[in-house]
């Protein structure tokens, strides 16, 4: 080009050369890069510089005109698209008025939905926006291989149960909400290569009949499948045993347990069906109101589905279920792998805790207690009147364990030693918030700070240096409880 006498520079490389150059560079590098000119630019969006999408989205105007020209540039063609929906605010306003002038209090005793302020409503009118934005990019996309969505906007929870009748107030015709519906089920239609259909906590998106819109190759091919709604009064399971025909090549999945049924277990045990390897299972003490446990798998239907999947890891999640519950749940052949107790209002007792190790010795890798509970009596005492802990017992029994944290719950300076010694270097993760310990005055006749002491007998256990965890904030499963399940549910599913 220099002997032709034509200009020579960066801009004279062929868009094949800079897409090259483009795939050994980081996604903000490749941004900056884009900015050198428009051929640049263009060659950004090559989609084999693309192989997948992840994004984080708050639930606020701002996003949309970005979200917009991204889902424009790659909705089209990207194999794998990967959005959370959050909000990070925390508006207040006509919420609390109500609640003063006792309007609040009489919409829920009537069993209507509590009012929301006007900026409530507007994070539901934008949610709404950002949805329609995200799936009507990707309608046409028969690249898709991986779609999980994400709806992290528990927080308007807290102003009572979730219902249609907020939708009706930014969405008075139900057109946007219906649209929804119907791109959401055109995506699953027009599908030709989706292995991978996780949607999570997303309000007014799957419905009970979302699942048929899937053909029967894409359904016979599909290897993972979760999907959780906010359990509300009446609301239907997203999905049933004779759906769950269809998936015999399906490697994980993850449901409310209270739609986990034992005709599912029969479906998934059935010698069609490849063996399930990862079951994640989210129990919340409102399904728990809501529906039946009268129809949840027995330990023969456990058993019979571990005889087709010998490779089965079970993860489950509890929130705020009552002890008698827990022991009804807990049979004695799921393998239990990871466990999560989250509370509130119930806290987990120690006769649970001993079921656990007892039963799961074989498999149990990661335990996490979490307590959140005012009281104004202390935490609860597993050692109370035993003669052993029944953490200490678990640590006993369970040489797997890898993982282990706790707060919310009294954990004794000797028995946190103990826990050390028993599993050492073994344990990878040993969290214990410093407001959970409580010294024993016996280390107190030693020489050196009690609390240097257990710092130092701990680290010795461990094999490397320990702390106790300052500020429950400061926990890696310090997170809303749904957040958390979703991040677990999806390590825990590629982990196969």
């Amino acid at each position: 080009m220099s002997l032709c006498g034509e200009e020579v520079g960066a801009g004279s490389l062929p868009s094949e050369l800079v897409v090259h150059i483009f795939s050994f560079l980081a996604a903000p590098d490749r941004l900056r890069a884009s900015a050198a000119c428009s051929h640049w630019r263009e060659c950004l969006f090559y989609p084999t510089l693309w192989p997948y999408l992840r994004l984080s989205l708050e639930v606020s105007p701002a996003e949309l005109p970005r979200l917009e020209f991204l889902m424009r540039k790659c909705g089209w063609f990207v194999p794998e698209l990967r959005v959370q929906f959050a909000t990070d605010y925390y508006p207040v306003g006509d919420a609390e008025g109500a609640a003063e002038t006792g309007e609040g209090a009489a919409a829920a005793s009537d069993g209507e939905a509590q009012p929301l302020c006007p900026q409530w409503l507007d994070v539901l009118r934008t949610y709404l926006e950002l949805v329609l934005c995200v799936l009507s990019s990707i309608r046409h996309n028969r690249n898709l291989q991986k779609l999980s969505l994400f709806g992290d906007i528990s927080i308007l929870q807290e102003h009572g149960t979730l219902s249609n009748t907020y939708f009706g107030k930014v969405d008075p015709d139900g057109k946007k909400i219906k649209q929804i519906h119907q791109l959401f089920e055109e995506i699953l239609g027009n599908s030709r290569q989706l292995k991978w259909l996780s949607c999570c906590f997303m309000l007014e998106i799957v419905t009970p009949t979302s699942l048929s819109s899937l053909s029967n190759p894409i359904a016979n091919t599909m290897e993972h499948l979760s999907l959780l709604d906010n359990p509300v009064l009446g609301s239907s399971p997203l999905t049933t045993a004779v759906e769950l025909e269809r998936f015999v090549n399906l490697r994980s999945l993850a449901l409310d347990f209270c739609d986990f049924t034992a005709q599912m277990a029969g479906v998934l045990a059935d010698s069609n069906h490849v063996p399930l390897h990862r079951l994640s299972l989210l129990v919340h003490n409102v399904s728990i109101m809501h529906k039946s446990l009268d129809n949840i798998p027995g330990d023969e239907n456990w058993k019979a589905l571990t005889r087709n999947s010998a490779n089965l890891r079970v993860y489950m999640m509890a929130f705020d279920v009552k002890n008698g519950d827990m022991l009804r749940i807990l049979k004695p052949s799921i393998p239990l792998e990871r466990f999560h107790f989250d509370s509130y209002i119930t806290c987990i007792s120690g006769t649970v805790v001993d079921l656990i190790s007892r039963q799961y010795d074989n498999f149990l890798t990661h335990f996490i207690l979490m307590n959140d509970a005012i009281d104004t009596y202390g935490f609860p005492d597993f050692s109370a009147n035993l003669n052993e802990d029944p953490l200490v017992l678990l640590a006993w029994r369970c040489k797997r364990l890898t993982l282990m944290a706790v707060h919310g719950y009294t954990v004794w300076a000797y028995n946190l030693i103990a826990i050390a010694r028993l599993l050492g270097p073994n344990l990878k993760v040993l969290e214990v918030t410093e407001e959970s310990i409580v010294l024993e005055e016996e280390l107190a006749d030693h020489e050196v700070d009690p609390v240097h002491y257990l710092i130092e007998e701990v680290s010795l256990g461990l094999g490397r240096p320990w702390h106790a965890v300052m500020e429950a904030e400061l926990l890696s499963a310090f997170t809303d409880p749904a957040p958390h399940f979703y991040r677990e549910m999806q390590s825990f599913s590629e982990g196969i």
